[in-house]
């Protein structure tokens, strides 16, 4: 059985991808690591094959929706919406997780997303100017960060709620 971790990786490499945010390379080694774990498919093989140096986003295009559908994973259309809250909801998991600082969160949302850009963002947007403010307004990150994890916790029940 597959490990459910190479599901992730592959999926967070394809959003990430999907949103313009990510690497063509990091999607064949997530699709190598893929059928590492024991997934199986035509196009998640045809895409774990694509030469590292050399591949191209209309490479990684012309297989990429096929190779998700081969294992089961959604796939977002370049630059959607959907693309957007999927990497937004990707960010927010790596927060809960641990791996990424709530003040790194908000500044990703900011700077990626702005105030305007992503309704799903505005929150988090709206406390990287707070942090800013630190010093006049708020004397330390601690409240700051829980409402950042709070805030994280809420976009990743979102997302899954839209399946």
């Amino acid at each position: 059985m597959a490990d459910p971790n190479a599901l992730d990786r592959l999926h967070d490499a394809a959003a990430l991808w999907s949103a313009g945010l990510g690497d063509n390379r990091e999607i064949v080694l997530a699709a190598c690591d893929a059928l590492a774990d024991g997934l199986d498919g035509y196009a998640l093989a045809m895409l774990a094959g694509l030469p590292l140096r050399e591949c191209t986003a209309g490479d990684v295009g012309e297989f990429l929706e096929a190779a998700l559908g081969d294992v089961g994973v959604r796939y977002y259309a370049p630059e959607s919406r959907g693309a957007d809250e999927a990497v937004l909801a990707v960010m927010a998991r790596r927060t809960l997780a641990g791996t990424l600082s709530p003040r790194a969160l908000e500044s990703f949302a900011h700077r990626v997303f702005g105030h305007d850009r992503l309704p799903l963002a505005e929150r988090l947007a709206a406390l990287d100017d707070d942090y800013d403010a630190i010093g006049f307004v708020f004397t330390n990150t601690e409240e700051l960060d829980a409402d950042v994890v709070a805030e994280a916790r809420r976009i990743v029940d979102r997302v899954a709620e839209r399946g």
